[in-house]
């Protein structure tokens, strides 16, 4: 009776902890939607776009709520994004953003991070000139002619429409996310994005040939990913599944 009340009181224990980290992952997001435009989801789409995925996730109102408070200054404290670059097996590149009240504690983990799985963080600078920043978004409501006509009437700058079979694909500047999707949405409020989100697109990518550098390669993406203050991460590795286990 003793072993199995340790080992349910293990369990709880470890359920508890991955709650807490889950509900301060979807804070945070929840809290740089808030801050990026008005902190009412009905007139700020990346807000509602959070809620509606933090709701789908069983995430508890009062977190919710929490967040949104503080991104009203409501409440004390604040948070700060912060991106580290630094370089993996094979001289990959690796984008690291994360989302932290303490950036001092936060550059330690990550730079702990990228030392344990045998690579070496970079400055700040020294891996992003290697990718695009990009918007980029995917639907199925406009044709690649119905949108190119919708974008060029919204003096909107992009780099490239693709459509494949009935999906179409915008890719466009970092800092014309926000034009595109309101002149998409000003013809149609009902879209259902497949993808909308800004990201880092290799200009050049490696490949990882041996055992050792997929496994170190691999160790070090999970250990990043399990940094509590972890929001998002690029790089530019081919080929390699992702084992985040």
């Amino acid at each position: 009776m003793g072993r199995a009340h340790e080992v349910r009181a293990a369990s709880m224990a470890k359920t508890a902890a991955f709650k807490s980290k889950h509900y301060a992952k979807f804070g945070v997001s929840i809290y740089k939607a808030a801050k990026s435009g008005i902190p009412d989801p009905e007139l700020n789409q990346a807000l509602k776009k959070e809620l509606e995925r933090a709701r789908k996730a069983n995430i508890p109102a009062a977190v919710i709520q929490r967040a949104i408070e503080k991104a009203k200054g409501d409440l004390s404290g604040a948070f700060h994004e912060v991106r580290y670059e630094g370089f993996g097996p094979n001289n990959s590149l690796i984008i690291v953003d994360c989302v932290t009240d303490n950036v001092n504690r936060t550059f330690t983990e990550v730079r702990t991070a990228f030392t344990r799985a045998g690579c070496k963080i970079g400055v700040s600078g020294s891996v992003t000139h290697m990718f695009d920043h990009c918007s980029i978004f995917s639907l199925k409501e406009f044709s690649d002619e119905e949108v190119l006509e919708i974008l060029i009437e919204a003096d909107c700058d992009v780099e490239d429409i693709d459509m494949d079979e009935d999906i179409t694909t915008i890719v466009a500047p970092a800092s014309e996310y926000q034009k595109i999707k309101d002149a998409l949405l000003e013809k149609d409020q009902e879209i259902d994005f497949i993808e909308d989100e800004i990201t880092f697109l290799s200009k050049m990518y490696v490949t990882l040939e041996t055992e050792e550098d997929i496994s170190q390669f691999q160790k070090l993406l999970r250990q990043l990913r399990d940094l509590d203050d972890f929001q998002q991460l690029y790089h530019n590795v081919e080929g390699v599944e992702e084992d985040e286990e």
